[in-house]
């Protein structure tokens, strides 16, 4: 159901966040991206004459945890929502109920911290029933747990069989990897970097067939070229990988993806920011050496296919970007993207912590068409896999 056929006023509206922030040893937050993230829901909620309640996680925390109490995120959540928000010291029973059941149109409240209870993520029904005690209706607007069968993200939906929505957000991140997977503009151009082959295995076997390109950069690159007989030097390898490497080219050539991997290497004589550097061919990388970014040839070709592409899909750096004398390669395909989606209208979706990071270290992030904000649960998504946050609603 859309948030926008539930009927809000008057009604306490039980929304899942995601804000499970970094904090530092003061205990405040670093990055308040997702807190921001919620607030359309939240303000949509108090502009229909609602009131909300809002539920997450924060951590890992073994039971009850003061280092990782929700209380740590208030003073942030103020600050962004412009206005005071009561806080619950437990996300049940009375100490929950006496802060959510007496709230008015247009109050807040932040229930504590769902880890505290090993049921959450065990998905126990009676504690997602006395979760679904503090609201009317249902809102979850968390898609970096909605692939996590929790009792916040699926269970409690049950209890809300008729008044449960997707929040703006977790719409808007469905409806951009549906843009990518469902019904995308040709060529579609799917760029999968990272470390390490086995990490990204299924989402490379689900894309081959379904997208025009498949760019592969990053680590993972050398496992493909040692498959195929090429010398890597000491380049990051799976050798144990080569079986699904030779698979995935082969599926590639039978199903017409055109399948690109880098063609020249950007090589260290060590894994540290002031080694020594040459530029060789991917397959002919000396002993000694190993591969950190790519090269300048393959950025060409790289820039080329993003800029005749009409639909990008970007998950995984090209090199080891934290380091700046390796950053050019992941930085190239991030003005690319940009370019695209600025010159003729790219649709350019960006998903995973590394290529988030890199996009914003690129100071690119507002120039793409959409930056995902869940990793796990988009990763799941691109294998084709089901989300039982998202079926939840969807049921």
């Amino acid at each position: 159901m859309q948030l926008s056929s539930l009927d809000l006023k008057g009604q306490r509206a039980l929304i899942r966040v995601d804000f499970n922030v970094p904090l530092n040893e003061a205990r405040e937050v670093t990055d308040d991206t997702r807190i921001r993230a919620a607030l359309p829901t939240i303000q949509h909620v108090l502009n229909e004459g609602g009131s909300v309640v809002l539920m997450s996680h924060l951590g890992r925390p073994k039971g009850p945890d003061a280092e990782w109490s929700l209380k740590h995120v208030l003073p942030t959540l103020e600050r962004l929502l412009g206005q005071s928000v009561q806080f619950a010291a437990d996300c049940v029973d009375d100490v929950a109920l006496d802060v959510s059941q007496f709230l008015k149109a247009g109050e807040v409240a932040l229930l504590e911290n769902l880890r505290f209870h090993p049921e959450e993520e065990e998905g126990d029904e009676f504690f997602a029933g006395q979760l679904a005690e503090n609201g009317d209706v249902y809102i979850n607007d968390a898609f970096g747990t909605a692939h996590r069968a929790h009792a916040s993200t699926a269970v409690i939906a049950r209890f809300f069989p008729e008044d449960k929505a997707f929040g703006l957000l977790l719409a808007a991140e469905i409806d951009a990897l549906k843009k990518v997977l469902a019904h995308p503009e040709k060529p579609l151009t799917a760029i999968i970097g990272g470390a390490k082959v086995s990490s990204k295995l299924g989402i490379i076997e689900h894309l081959v067939g379904r997208v025009d390109r498949l760019i592969i950069g990053g680590g993972m690159a050398y496992t493909f070229v040692q498959a195929q007989g090429g010398k890597i030097g000491n380049s990051l390898v799976e050798s144990e990988m080569h079986a699904q490497a030779l698979e995935i080219l082969k599926k590639a050539e039978a199903t017409g993806t055109e399948l690109l991997l880098p063609i020249d290497t950007l090589a260290a004589d060590a894994f540290a920011p002031d080694a020594a550097t040459q530029i060789v061919a991917t397959s002919e990388i000396p002993d000694g050496w190993m591969g950190l970014d790519i090269g300048p040839k393959t950025r060409e070709i790289f820039i080329e296919s993003v800029s005749t592409s009409r639909t990008i899909l970007w998950n995984g750096p090209m090199g080891v970007f934290e380091m700046p004398a390796f950053a050019a390669g992941t930085n190239d395909v991030a003005e690319a993207l940009a370019k695209a989606t600025a010159d003729h209208g790219a649709f350019t979706l960006i998903g995973g912590g590394d290529s988030v990071a890199a996009i914003n270290q690129a100071g690119l992030a507002d120039q793409v068409s959409y930056v995902s904000t869940g990793g796990g649960a988009m990763l799941e998504y691109l294998e084709g896999k089901v989300l039982p946050g998202i079926q939840a609603i969807e049921d």
